[in-house]
């Protein structure tokens, strides 16, 4: 098939931040489709296009941070709406895939699929609109119809949905009965992953700071969503009680600057804490290779427990521990598997007692270690779920490949 993806912020191996739609473009290229990367140009890469591991990517000038304000994204997202929309209406296509968020992403997808005449697929990687409603993002009652007019009709213009979580699915077969959805998690780049102990006994043969210590480790956003000031506090009550543990926060975002004030107006920066820049995801596997326990964080909302974080699942596929401080389907696997810790929301004090007790239990961090490598390779390996992947795709296309009357792997390249 010829698939244009439309994704505003994917990013390579080489970036900062999660890279699923690159891991599962660069399989849809190796099973012989041809894939176009629609995306917005990060801060160093120059708009254009590229060829990155088979997939033709291109480069929008519409640029987007965390960082940013509300209104400045709301901007960024209508810029990449009008500017992919151009883009993706030339192109050739069998199918069109749009990973949200933002939602918009399906004005253009939509529009390009509809130019063609063939089918598209949306993938939703977060409860919308019910989430920036409840973050108060969407505060007057004419953003929140809106909010609601472009979900249902984006829902309904896709031949299948796909969630990242059961809690995503069930939300939107509830205010959407009748649209077929199917989940497909995150997943865990095991062969990413597969030299993290070694990379991570270097690091901390460099790092006097972190040495044979306990490490505990967030590699994510620091956005208002994330609530990393959670951490912050766990780092003041551990100098107390527990001095010799670290925490490692690697990222950025809108809250970076909030969060390194108040580490060090609580006494933690750069003591027991320490505050990182992004790193690529080819180099953060030292860190997680390095550390005992890996922390994936929010802020106490109820519609957050249905998130599929990254973190989480390049904890798994580094062996590592995982610890949530919030309900929902990670919750419920990691206590029900054994692969870490849930932490309470809301209370960083408490959360500091349990993760003192986890990391002085080396029996409970073995099994934790165990369970976690155990999900990576039996239930979330990136080849397993890119599996049910491609199955939507080809379904949404027109049938399975037999039905069709080719293999995939053999595109048809005509008009």
């Amino acid at each position: 098939m010829r698939i244009t993806y439309i994704h505003q912020y994917f990013k390579t191996p080489g970036m900062a931040g999660g890279t699923r739609s690159y891991e599962l473009a660069r399989r849809l290229v190796a099973r012989g489709h041809e894939v176009h990367m629609i995306t917005g140009a990060p801060d160093g890469v120059r708009a254009g296009i590229s060829t990155e591991a088979g997939i033709v990517v291109h480069w929008l000038p519409v640029p987007y941070r965390n960082a940013m304000s509300y209104r400045r994204r709301i901007w960024a997202f209508l810029g990449f709406v009008g500017r992919s929309a151009v883009v993706a209406g030339r192109l050739r296509h069998d199918l069109v895939f749009v990973t949200s968020t933002p939602l918009t992403v399906a004005i253009p997808g939509v529009y390009a699929a509809l130019r063609r005449r063939v089918p598209m697929v949306l993938e939703v990687r977060d409860v919308w609109p019910e989430l920036p409603i409840a973050l108060g993002a969407l505060r007057s009652p004419v953003s929140r119809w809106a909010a609601r007019r472009l979900e249902a009709w984006a829902y309904h213009r896709a031949a299948r949905v796909i969630a990242l979580s059961p809690g995503m699915a069930d939300s939107i077969r509830r205010r959407n009965p009748g649209v077929p959805v199917t989940v497909v998690p995150n997943s865990c780049d095991r062969e990413l992953f597969a030299d993290a102990d070694r990379a991570g006994v270097a690091l901390r043969r460099d790092r006097p700071w972190l040495g044979d210590r306990p490490l505990v480790l967030y590699a994510g956003t620091l956005g208002l969503v994330n609530g990393v000031d959670y951490l912050v506090r766990m780092a003041a009550r551990l100098a107390e009680t527990d001095p010799e543990v670290r925490l490692v926060i690697i990222g950025e975002g809108r809250m970076r600057d909030q969060v390194r004030g108040l580490a060090a107006e609580l006494g933690v920066l750069d003591r027991n804490l320490f505050l990182l820049g992004p790193v690529a995801k080819t180099e953060v596997v030292a860190f997680f290779g390095a550390c005992d326990l890996t922390v994936s964080v929010t802020v106490d909302v109820p519609e957050l427990a249905s998130n599929s974080a990254n973190k989480v699942f390049d904890g798994f596929a580094a062996g590592r521990p995982v610890a949530v401080n919030h309900g929902g389907w990670l919750a419920e696997l990691i206590t029900t598997s054994g692969a870490g810790l849930v932490l309470p929301p809301g209370d960083p004090v408490a959360a500091a007692a349990v993760t003192a007790a986890f990391l002085r239990d080396a029996a409970a961090r073995a099994a934790a270690r165990a369970a976690a490598r155990d999900l990576a390779r039996e239930r979330f390996d990136r080849d397993l779920v890119f599996r049910d992947f491609e199955r939507v795709l080809t379904e949404a296309a027109g049938g399975s490949p037999e039905e069709r009357g080719r293999d995939p792997r053999r595109p048809d390249r005509g008009d």
